[in-house]
C-alpha cells in the first residue's frame, strides 16, 4: 500500500474569489510519498532511441538552437510543408503566442471545461474573454451551435482536458470560417485510438502490440485535424510531453497555414526551443516512433478501460461521458474533502473545481496501470464508506 503522506501545506496560490482559479494545475497537488493520479504525463521509461537522441543533441550545445530538421520531420508527419509548422516550448507557449498575436480579436470565446492556459494567456494580453460552458448532462460534448457567429478566436481542447471528451472532426470543422481563427488544443491527441483498436488491444493488459496485431495497425488520432490543409484560419496545437513524459524539457508544435505561422513566429522569442527540445521533436515525428506511439495508446486504452469499470463500482462515484485519453473525468458529492481523505491514503488526485465548468463535485483521475488503479479504488471505497 502506497504510504501516507504527512499533511501538505495550502495548495498553490490563494483562489481567485471572482472565479476559478485559472493558474492552479495537478503538479501542485503532488508531494513527497504520494501516488500520481494528478498529472496527466505518461510516466513509463523513456525508450532508449529518444534517450539517445536528447543526450546526443548535447553535445552541439555550443550551437544556437536549428529548429530545420525537427520542423521538417513534424511537416513529414502531418503532410504539411515546413512552413505550416512553429516549433514551441510546449503547448503552453502556443497559446501565449496566440494571445499576442490577436491582439485586435473582438470576440475571443474559449470552450470549456477545458484547459485554462487558453484563457490565463488570452487574459494576460487584455483579452475580454467570453466561455461557452457545455453541459454535464449532454457529456460535454460540443454544440457548434453555443459558439456565437461572430466569434473571431475559438479555442476548445480534443480530446478536451479535463473532460476525456473528443469531439468528432466534422464537428470542429464546421467552426472554422473566414474571418476566424478556430484554435484546437490537441496535446492528447496521441494518447487516442479508433474503436477498433482499442477493443482489439483490450486482451492483453500490459503486453506491448506485436508489429502485425490489430492495435498496432489500428487508426490513430481518429478525429484529429492535424493534416487538415482546408480549413480557413484553423490552428492546431499539438504537444510532446504527454505520452513521451518530456513536460521538463518543454516541446510542442502549433499548425497553421503559412501566413498564420508567421504571424505567430513574429511574436515569438527568439531560440525559445532549446537543442535538445528539437532533437526529441524530430525523434517523436519518425514512423517508428509513430508506431510506439499506437502501442502506448493501445495499452492506454486497456487501462483507462480498467479504470472505469473499477470506478463503476462505486455507486456514488459517475464518469463523465465517453472518456478517450490518459485521464478520466468523475463526479462524486463531496469531492473536496474526499480528495484531501485521499492525500491522507496517499494519492494525489486533480481538483476539478479550477476548471470553469466544473465545480467541488469534480476529480480528474489520471490513467495508471491496473494494479495503481486497484490499490486507489480500494482507497477510494475504503472512504466512502466511512
Amino acid at each position: 500500500m502506497p504510504r501516507p503522506a504527512p499533511a501538505p501545506p495550502p495548495l498553490g496560490p490563494a483562489p481567485d474569489h471572482r472565479g476559478p482559479d485559472l493558474g492552479h494545475h495537478g503538479d501542485v497537488e503532488l508531494a513527497p510519498g504520494l501516488v500520481d493520479l494528478a498529472v496527466n504525463v505518461q510516466r513509463q521509461p523513456m525508450p532508449p532511441w529518444l534517450r539517445e537522441s536528447i543526450l546526443t543533441s548535447m553535445e552541439t550545445l555550443t550551437a544556437y538552437p536549428d529548429p530545420g530538421p525537427a520542423r521538417a520531420a513534424v511537416a513529414a508527419r502531418h503532410r504539411r510543408p515546413a512552413d505550416e509548422v512553429l516549433l514551441t516550448a510546449g503547448a503552453a507557449e502556443g497559446f501565449v503566442l496566440l494571445a499576442q498575436a490577436f491582439r485586435e480579436a473582438r470576440r475571443p470565446v474559449v470552450v470549456h471545461p477545458q484547459f485554462t492556459e487558453p484563457e490565463a494567456a488570452l487574459r494576460a494580453a487584455g483579452h475580454r474573454v467570453e466561455r461557452v460552458l457545455l453541459p454535464a448532462g449532454t457529456g460535454f460534448r460540443l454544440d457548434p451551435e453555443l459558439v456565437p457567429a461572430d466569434a473571431d478566436l475559438v479555442f476548445v481542447g480534443n480530446p478536451t482536458n479535463p473532460t476525456s471528451v473528443l469531439h468528432p472532426a466534422d464537428v470542429l470543422a464546421s467552426l472554422a470560417r473566414p474571418g476566424r481563427v478556430l484554435v484546437v488544443d490537441e496535446a492528447f491527441a496521441d494518447s487516442t485510438l479508433g474503436p477498433e483498436t482499442g477493443t482489439a488491444a483490450a486482451g492483453a493488459v500490459g503486453d506491448d502490440a506485436a508489429p502485425d496485431s490489430p492495435a498496432s495497425r489500428g487508426t490513430s488520432e481518429p478525429e484529429s485535424l492535424a493534416s487538415r490543409r482546408d480549413l480557413p484560419g484553423l490552428v492546431v496545437v499539438r504537444s510532446l510531453t504527454k505520452t513521451w513524459g518530456l513536460a521538463g524539457l518543454r516541446i510542442g508544435y502549433l499548425l497553421a497555414p503559412a501566413g498564420l505561422v508567421r504571424r505567430l513566429a513574429a511574436v515569438q522569442p527568439l531560440w525559445a526551443v532549446s537543442t535538445p527540445a528539437l532533437a526529441a521533436a524530430a525523434a517523436c515525428a519518425t514512423p517508428a516512433a509513430m508506431r510506439e506511439e499506437r502501442r502506448i495508446a493501445a495499452r492506454l486504452a486497456v487501462e483507462r478501460a480498467y479504470l472505469v469499470r473499477r470506478l463503476g463500482e462505486l455507486s456514488r462515484v459517475r464518469v463523465a461521458g465517453t472518456p478517450a485519453s490518459a485521464f478520466v473525468l468523475v463526479h462524486l458529492p463531496g469531492a473536496a474533502r474526499v480528495r484531501l481523505a485521499l492525500r491522507d491514503r496517499g494519492f494525489a488526485v486533480r481538483r476539478g473545481d479550477t476548471f470553469p465548468g466544473l465545480g467541488p463535485d469534480w476529480l480528474r483521475l489520471a490513467v495508471r496501470d491496473t494494479a495503481t488503479t486497484d490499490l486507489f479504488v480500494a482507497a477510494l471505497a475504503g472512504i466512502l464508506e466511512e
